[in-house]
């Protein structure tokens, strides 16, 4: 019954959110133009937007390096050149509607690499899960409660470890499996063909005997991960010191919320790249303690500069598989 109800409401769950995002932006821009429009760029603003943007299409880098490591894991010999191209290539993709294609085009460019399609989508749902916990551990790890701080990494320690993270991984991964079904449905794919969904459908499959998942507990694909959010949180730390200093007490503050809120805009169903679920999350962190004209300049700014650098990335992945040709 409640399966049905929420098959029902999901098509209009993803307007929804966006709905209510939208509406609390425009309501805290309405608020706060008044002190947008005196914004103004500090004397050394224009070099920490330029640092912003290279640590933020380092952070793309790193992650598709991250991926070949996962894909390594799984038993795959990868490089890391391609694993990194095809990362960059298909980034871009996650602001398309549905918020699945970058996973798509992964999945098919590891596929053309002669990778099985069970390994690409678990590789990509290991990734997706191993980046959420490890924007959480960040996130917590600022909170200025001890106690708080213990609990919550001896859950993500234990939740990760592979007898509890491989079911979740698993459940993620055939849940994406339904999804490029109905793509498959949908269109003509040379890749995406027939069989390749079939054996993408043991995944749904509870007495699938051959071990799906990690065999081992995931230290490098999470600290690699964790890397990737720390370079995220550096990138747009430089883009809120290109419009304000930050204070001794207010570095923690920033970080911790950076995480919760790209957590969020992560794991939030229908918002494709997080848009509008990050900067609706952060300024309901920072409200109380910035100026909301600050808050949304740096989450604007910041966004422009992320949109621009997987773009980038993209060109140059394509430019250089282009010219090694």
């Amino acid at each position: 019954m409640m399966r049905t109800i929420l098959a029902a409401i999901k098509p209009y769950l993803r307007w929804v959110i966006i709905g209510l995002t939208l509406c609390f932006i425009l309501a805290a821009l309405r608020g706060g133009w008044s002190e947008v429009v005196q914004l103004r760029l500090r004397s050394q603003g224009l070099q920490f937007l330029t640092i912003g943007f290279g640590v933020t299409l380092l952070a793309h880098v790193w992650s598709g390096w991250v991926w070949g490591w996962i894909l390594r894991d799984l038993d795959q010999s990868v490089t890391t050149r391609w694993a990194i191209g095809a990362f960059l290539k298909t980034n871009i993709a996650k602001y398309l509607p549905g918020n699945i294609w970058h996973f798509v085009g992964r999945v098919r460019a590891a596929i053309q690499r002669d990778i099985p399609l069970t390994i690409a989508v678990l590789s990509v749902a290991i990734e997706a899960l191993c980046m959420a916990a490890a924007a959480a551990v960040l996130a917590i790890a600022v909170l200025p409660f001890p106690g708080v701080i213990g609990l919550g990494l001896i859950a993500i320690a234990i939740g990760v470890h592979p007898r509890c993270f491989n079911p979740i991984v698993t459940r993620f991964a055939a849940g994406k499996t339904s999804q490029f079904e109905r793509i498959q449905h949908q269109q003509s794919d040379d890749v995406l063909n027939t069989s390749n969904v079939n054996e993408l459908s043991d995944l749904n499959d509870s007495s699938h005997s051959p071990p799906i998942g990690l065999q081992r507990y995931p230290w490098r694909p999470l600290l690699g991960e964790l890397g990737f959010v720390i370079l995220r949180g550096l990138g747009f730390l430089a883009v809120w010191l290109a419009l304000a200093p930050i204070g001794g007490d207010d570095w923690p503050r920033l970080i911790g919320g950076f995480s919760f809120a790209w957590l969020l805009g992560l794991v939030v169903p229908g918002a494709p790249g997080g848009i509008g679920v990050f900067e609706a999350t952060a300024l309901s962190i920072w409200s109380a303690h910035f100026p909301t004209g600050i808050i949304l300049g740096a989450i604007a700014l910041y966004r422009l500069i992320s949109v621009a650098t997987e773009a980038l990335g993209a060109a140059l992945a394509i430019g250089i598989e282009s010219a090694c040709k």
